[in-house]
């Protein structure tokens, strides 16, 4: 599959709105630094059984970013906004034309963002999960450089596969039993190595992102763990209070809650849009 990669506007087909003052239904899932859409794990059948309570004809697409995953082999983009239009391309290639819902996580919450922001025809809704975004983050991202700098040395690291999938896990999860998912990431890598020269590209993209400071058009919801070591939860509420977007906080998970608790997440997203429609707030629409 060859995925046009360019910072610039492409031109797409128009965004189409739902009828009846329906949501698509569409939601596009968007992994962090150097992890593919394999990773979710057993996350996305649990959004979509989920979701289908409210929504029967919802459909879930767990994009790979460029570098990672099926699209390993493509350079990675060094800023994010090129990241963006890479997922607008794949989506328009799949034959998805309506506005979607994106769940983002880590350096797919960046994605997120910019998206909403650049794009705001296209987003309906957002979930941040465990955001790291300047400027909000820049005076809690102090207080652990270190660990995340750790994880992208793992990724840069030639360690044997196992050894440094192991170490990805415990640095990233609290709830999860290695032996739960090692197997099947170890499996991942054998099949799509992980590339030293994207993973390095996509670090550099996450750490060149800034934020809007106004809350984007599509509303959004954050989700965060107290437990996770890589990010601080405070920089989840910082974005919640600037944009004035609901939070919620999982008290025991790390940083890849999907991972760590995927029901939870599940129900979070589905509560909060179940809460929407009580209270008469249409699709789009912040309150």
């Amino acid at each position: 599959m060859n995925l046009s990669v360019t910072a610039e506007p492409m031109p797409t087909a128009p965004a189409v709105a739902p009828e009846d003052g329906q949501m698509s239904g569409v939601w596009v899932l968007l992994r962090g630094l150097s992890r593919e859409s394999g990773h979710w794990g057993v996350f996305p059948e649990h959004l979509l059984r989920e979701l289908r309570g409210q929504q029967p004809a919802a459909r879930v697409i767990s994009l790979d970013l460029p570098g990672t995953g099926t699209l390993r082999r493509q350079p990675s983009p060094t800023q994010v906004s090129a990241i963006v239009d890479a997922c607008r391309a794949e989506l328009q290639r799949q034959g998805v034309v309506t506005r979607v819902s994106v769940l983002g996580m880590s350096l797919g919450a960046a994605v997120l963002s910019d998206w909403a922001n650049r794009y705001p025809d296209e987003v309906e809704a957002g979930v941040l999960i465990n955001p790291s975004l300047r400027p909000f983050s820049e005076v809690f991202r102090r207080a652990r450089p270190l660990n995340y700098l750790g994880l992208a040395l793992l990724s840069l690291s030639r360690f044997s596969t196992r050894l440094r999938e192991e170490r990805v896990l415990r640095l990233t999860t609290r709830l999860t039993p290695p032996q739960a998912v090692i197997e099947r990431w170890v499996e991942l890598q054998r099949q799509h190595p992980l590339g030293l020269r994207n993973t390095a590209r996509q670090l550099l993209a996450s750490l060149r992102y800034r934020a809007s400071r106004v809350r984007p058009s599509a509303p959004m919801l954050l989700l965060c763990s107290k437990g996770d070591s890589l990010v601080d939860w405070r920089c989840s509420q910082a974005i919640s209070r600037a944009w004035g977007a609901p939070l919620r906080l999982h008290t025991k998970a790390g940083h890849d809650l999907p991972l760590d608790d995927p029901a939870w997440v599940a129900r979070a997203v589905v509560e909060w849009l179940r809460d929407r429609s009580i209270q008469g707030v249409s699709p789009g629409e912040w309150h």
